[in-house]
């Protein structure tokens, strides 16, 4: 068949179809471009920068390579070539001023790398040499840690360009010529910030949906004009900085706080018995089941919004109870709403860090305050975004596990 133009159908209907798709296309494209720049790029960048390790290479590359024939795991010292291919690579660096980079990189490994490169930089960069003279024992006299294999053992076993030091030290263990190892009992405190993460968070959206589901209750229940009032309440938070928020807790729970002195003057405690209810999981918790409560109401009172009261009533007319009426027909209907309300809150508070560092204290804060703390305080980016994607991946999998038992088709926001 031919259309009017002599054209086959088959072929025009294509062409009519592809302007459609092209069309489509060009109206998305501005949403797919602010996705890809301001979402996939950056994961992407997290990603490759829980990797990367070419900065020994770089900047230690003739050393990277006399390395190669040592046995790092001996007690042998590296020859006179290793030596003096560390000084030109060093002399390099420390011209290029990019000295205090390797040392940097280094003291995330071993505490002291840092300053020993950078005091022995002071020395070196005025040797002269063209004259051949052995540096070996110069180099060790600079500073005796020069004469430690522990030393050039580290440098070896992180010049590899990519690595998985950073994913080993996310999770309490280290990257050693031996093979992955964990680190002393004093370091190992990550896994226990990811139980204490995944632990809080889940007390919190528990929380959060029992305070929440009457709340969101009421507002569907209630007439229009009162509903919209109160709603008005729900939302009221949203006005307000977080940081305000986050600091009016700190001032109620503190101990001499609004709470303390209200549970005084009632009675219920002494004046030197007053409650450590700051600094703590409990404040983190009451803070943030405040901050991330009208996360929870929203999406289970936009989905009651669309129950009839009328399956209620014929309930109780075939002679069931409130309660059963309640369970057996509203609370089912509900559960889609309780499930958004929930996925919402939990993924929120697993990334939350500014209410813990507030109210938290050293029991309150979450992973995502060493995660802040490496990116702003300790520069150890590595460090930083692999636990950036071992919190994702952890999300993922309790996105997975969440579809697999309750379904993310029976979700609806109302």
């Amino acid at each position: 068949m031919e259309v009017a133009d002599g054209t086959p159908l088959k072929k025009s209907l294509a062409r009519s179809l592809r302007k459609e798709k092209l069309r489509a296309l060009a109206l998305i494209a501005p949403l797919l471009i602010f996705v890809l720049v301001t979402f996939v790029l950056p994961i992407g960048t997290m990603l490759t920068r829980s990797i990367d390790n070419s900065i020994v290479e770089e900047i230690l590359p003739r050393t990277v390579l006399a390395l190669e024939d040592w046995n790092e795991k001996g007690d042998e010292l590296p020859n006179e070539m290793v030596f003096r291919s560390f000084v030109e690579d060093f002399q390099d660096a420390i011209a290029d001023k990019n000295h205090t980079k390797i040392g940097s990189r280094l003291n995330y490994e071993v505490s002291g790398m840092s300053s020993l490169f950078r005091k022995s930089a002071r020395k070196v960069k005025k040797w002269d040499l063209t004259d051949n003279a052995p540096i070996k024992q110069k180099l060790i006299e600079v500073n005796k840690a020069w004469g430690d294999v522990e030393t050039w053992a580290v440098i070896k076993t992180h010049s590899v360009a990519l690595t998985n030091g950073y994913f080993l030290n996310a999770v309490d263990m280290q990257r050693t010529p031996f093979g992955a190892q964990a680190q002393p009992e004093n370091k190992q405190v990550l896994v226990k910030l990811f139980i204490r993460t995944l632990k809080m968070s889940l007390i919190i959206t528990g929380m959060c949906i029992l305070l929440g589901y009457p709340v969101a209750w009421l507002l569907a229940n209630l007439s229009n004009r009162t509903s919209n009032l109160l709603l008005i309440l729900v939302l009221l938070p949203f006005w307000t900085s977080l940081l305000v928020r986050t600091s009016a807790w700190k001032v109620m729970l503190q101990n001499q706080g609004v709470i303390n002195d209200l549970l005084v003057w009632i009675g219920l405690i002494t004046d030197d018995s007053r409650l450590e209810i700051i600094n703590n999981q409990f404040g983190t918790i009451v803070a943030m089941t405040h901050i991330l409560l009208p996360f929870m109401i929203l999406p289970m009172y936009s989905v009651m919004k669309t129950i009839p009261p009328s399956y209620l009533r014929a309930a109780k007319s075939l002679g069931a109870t409130n309660w059963t009426a309640f369970w057996r027909v509203y609370f089912p209907q509900s559960v889609p709403g309780i499930g958004a309300g929930s996925i919402l809150v939990f993924i929120l508070a697993i990334g939350y860090y500014i209410t813990p560092e507030i109210v938290g204290g050293t029991d309150g804060i979450f992973i995502s305050n060493r995660i802040a703390y490496h990116i702003s305080s300790s520069l150890n980016w590595g460090l930083a975004s692999a636990l950036g994607a071992i919190l994702l991946g952890v999300v993922l999998i309790l996105y997975w596990v969440y579809d697999k038992i309750v379904g993310i088709d029976n979700v609806k926001l109302g």
